[in-house]
Order: C-alpha cells, then sequence, then structure tokens
C-alpha cells in the first residue's frame, strides 16, 4: 500500500475521491472511540461524595427474620458510599488484614443471623468497602473497617437517644422526638428507616438510622429521598428483610421495641 495515499495535508486528502474522504472521516472517528482517543468520549465514572454510617436496632431486625438477640445497642450495617456497588469483586475479603479489629467488629458490627460474621464483612467489604476505597483514606480493608468502627463511637446514637429519653419501651413516640434528638445533638438531619404497618396496623417500628459524612469524614445532611440508594441484591442469609424498611412517616406513631424479658 502507497504510504502517501493516507498521508493527511491540512484542507485536503491526497489521492481520495469525495466518497473516500467520507469514508476516510468515519473509520477515522470509529478508531479514535474505540481506540486511539479513549478520552475524547469517555464518560467520566461516578465519584462518590458522601459515607452513609449504617446502624441498624436487632430487635427490629430479628422481628422481620425470625432470629434472637438479647443485644440492647444499635449494631452497625455499614459504611456505605452513595455512589458505586462492588466496584472490585476480585478484591477478596481477608479476614487476617483485620485481625486486631475483629473483637470490636464483633461486638458493634455483628451478623444477627449466624454466631459468625465473616460472611456478612466479606458481603460488606466487596460491596461498599471496594467502592469506599477509591479514596486514599480508606484504600485498604483495615483502614475501611477501623473507620467505620470509629465513626460509630464517635456518633454514639445509643447514647445520644438515652440521653433525650428515648429508650426502648412498650410507649410510642413521635418520629419528630426521635429525629430531634438526633438532630439537635450532632447539628445534622439523619435518614430514620421503619417497618411499616401492615393493613390495618396503627404504628411503625424504628428500624435502622443513618448518619452521612462528606469524604472527609465531617457530618453533613442526609438525603430524604424515599428511593432507596441500594438494590436489594444482597444474599437472604444476611439481611433479607431490609427490603422491609423504608423512611418513617411523621404521622405515624413509632415504636422502639424492647429486649425480650428472660423467662
Amino acid at each position: 500500500m502507497n504510504a502517501d495515499k493516507f498521508s493527511f495535508v491540512p484542507g485536503k486528502m491526497n489521492g481520495l475521491a469525495p466518497s473516500g474522504k467520507m469514508r476516510f472521516i468515519a473509520v477515522a472517528v470509529i478508531l479514535c472511540a474505540g481506540y486511539f482517543c479513549p478520552t475524547a468520549f469517555a464518560h467520566p465514572r461516578e465519584e462518590w461524595t458522601e459515607l452513609i454510617l449504617t446502624r441498624q436496632w436487632p430487635q427490629t431486625f430479628c422481628s422481620m427474620e425470625q432470629c434472637t438477640t438479647n443485644l440492647s445497642y444499635w449494631t452497625l450495617h455499614g459504611l456505605w458510599p452513595n455512589a458505586g456497588m462492588s466496584c472490585n469483586t476480585s478484591w477478596h475479603f481477608n479476614a487476617s488484614l483485620i485481625e486486631d479489629l475483629i473483637p470490636e467488629m464483633e461486638k458493634y458490627w455483628p451478623n444477627l443471623l449466624a454466631s459468625s460474621s465473616t460472611k456478612f464483612w466479606q458481603h460488606e467489604w466487596i460491596k461498599h468497602g471496594t467502592c469506599a476505597a477509591k479514596a486514599d483514606s480508606l484504600n485498604s480493608q483495615h483502614k475501611y473497617f477501623s473507620k467505620a468502627l470509629e465513626l460509630n463511637l464517635k456518633y454514639d446514637l445509643n447514647s445520644v437517644l438515652k440521653n433525650n429519653k428515648i429508650v426502648p419501651s412498650e410507649e410510642y413516640y413521635t418520629l419528630d422526638q426521635v429525629e430531634t434528638a438526633i438532630t439537635s445533638f450532632f447539628g445534622v438531619k439523619p435518614k430514620i428507616q421503619c417497618v411499616h404497618p401492615g393493613k390495618g396496623g396503627q404504628v411503625q417500628t424504628l428500624g435502622q438510622i443513618e448518619i452521612c459524612v462528606d469524604r472527609d469524614f465531617q457530618l453533613i445532611d442526609c438525603e430524604k429521598s424515599t428511593k432507596e440508594i441500594w438494590s436489594n441484591v444482597i444474599p437472604p442469609v444476611l439481611v433479607s428483610g431490609q427490603s422491609e424498611l423504608s423512611v418513617c412517616d411523621h404521622s405515624v406513631p413509632v415504636y422502639y421495641p424492647p429486649v425480650p424479658s428472660r423467662s
């Protein structure tokens, strides 16, 4: 092939008829888009802008999942970036890398459905941790899980609610009471989720509370949309009942279930 046939001179395409010029342009555009000029047509990858520190009330969880627990404090469900899921499924969970954290994780981040929590932590790492790891501050399993534990203790729901006289009880609360207790202490709005009453029911059950932070781990308001951020492609053995949770209704009384008394 004559090398000069496809040489380019500004304002001129040597040796090409008009139809040939159009074909040349078309081929060049395709090659540029697919191979040689990827940045010209690439869409920027969505980066997360906030983390959602999610705690669950064990008694509510077990009422949905038919499990039993005597835990009387809020436990971690996860630390979730607001963009991306399962960003690197080849980055396998390795419990040996967080061995020093395991005693604290077993207490504050337990799998309420099994005696071992390893599968639960593995799920959270693959689905959420590998996306959080796009930030240098969370770019290892140890950084991710230790930060979640740190935030859980720093933004302690148990003491905030208790100090505002909101404790597990057979009495009902208003959603305003729960929300105000959290907002007045932390200075930001949480996202509070409930199990809503079935047909004929008159109360909603407090189930999950989200506190949000930015990329510098500073508190910010959580989104109030009732649309769930995460799809429910979660192994049933882990947290299948979470599909029953949604943003609490201000017009419905809130039940904060106590730990059942031992007979």
